[in-house]
């Protein structure tokens, strides 16, 4: 990798170069980031410790899903909230290669989540009787352990990508994080090769899985029409929260990765909504629309204040 790069580090540009935008912005990706990993951490705790929670399979796969979201916000939001106070915004050649690595490992992680997720709910609304038999715990951890391994795969091949660049300089890069696309702009070589490489790695595989996803969501719903109304609403319920989910997280991924190498001016708002709102809103969603959530979640809260009362 050295024999192929001249930089030491880099310069973020930011998403803002006026001193009073950046304050704004700093109290409110400060709340943002705090809301995320105290909201994501308190859905893990809730059904870790609900006896009636934690040996369901959905709410297995959402503990892991809200883990994938405090850790992928952390690799990004952090880096982007102590920036936001600094006169010069720079990052490691190292330290850019490792955000990169992570930022795909859980991206790539919560993709496969989600899809084990949605199969868990077309299981319980088209197979019920075989529900239990289906999902059961060996189940649910091989797909974990696929989940695991499939992000891992997938950020070996993007770091690969990232550390085969010709980087000899200039090394400013217009954006508040590292990423393939703004570091391919700074390449001193031809990368015409690399561009259809990442979009099939991480863009193909992104449209892919969102296709699939939709069309089981749709063949979900269809089945529904031989359910109950009591039935219908509540499975409507869980699907219209997994569908929301899904939109807000593939939707900026597609767009992200799905093209040809080219950087726009709005590509920062669109990291900014993968990275951080999705992680905040994937916890705001599951809550307010799950009754077993709230009420896991109050009853979690009145015994924690109840020891810490006795202590």
């Amino acid at each position: 990798m050295q024999n192929r790069s001249f930089v030491s580090e880099f310069v973020l540009l930011g998403i803002s170069q006026n001193p009073d935008v950046q304050k704004v912005l700093f109290v409110l990706f400060l709340l943002v980031y705090l809301a995320t990993v105290s909201g994501n951490l308190l859905i893990v705790l809730t059904i870790l410790n609900s006896p009636a929670l934690v040996g369901s399979p959905m709410y297995f796969f959402l503990a892991f899903l809200s883990s994938m979201d405090v850790c992928l916000s952390s690799v990004v939001a952090p880096k982007i909230i102590v920036d936001l106070l600094s006169e010069k915004k720079t990052i490691s050649f190292a330290g850019c290669m490792i955000q990169i690595f992570f930022l795909h490992i859980f991206g790539g992680a919560e993709v496969i989540v989600l899809t084990a997720m949605a199969f868990d709910r077309y299981v319980a609304i088209c197979k019920p009787l075989h529900y239990t038999t289906i999902m059961n715990s060996r189940l649910c951890n091989i797909l974990m352990g696929v989940a695991c391994a499939g992000g891992f795969l997938h950020s070996v091949i993007q770091y690969t990508f990232a550390s085969q660049l010709h980087l000899c300089g200039p090394n400013i890069i217009n954006h508040f994080m590292c990423d393939l696309y703004p570091l391919m702009k700074l390449s001193c070589a031809n990368n015409d090769e690399f561009g259809p490489m990442v979009a099939a790695n991480s863009g193909l595989f992104c449209i892919l899985i969102f296709s699939i996803l939709l069309v089981s969501y749709c063949v979900i719903l269809f089945s529904l029409r031989g359910h109950s109304t009591e039935g219908q609403k509540k499975a409507l319920s869980t699907c219209g929260s997994h569908i929301a989910v899904v939109v807000l997280f593939f939707g900026p991924c597609t767009f992200e990765y799905a093209r040809p190498p080219l950087v726009f001016s709005f590509d920062k708002i669109v990291e900014i909504i993968y990275t951080m709102l999705t992680p905040l809103l994937n916890p705001v969603i599951y809550t307010f629309r799950n009754k077993e959530v709230k009420n896991a979640i109050s009853k979690f809260w009145q015994a924690s204040m109840a020891k810490l009362c006795k202590m």
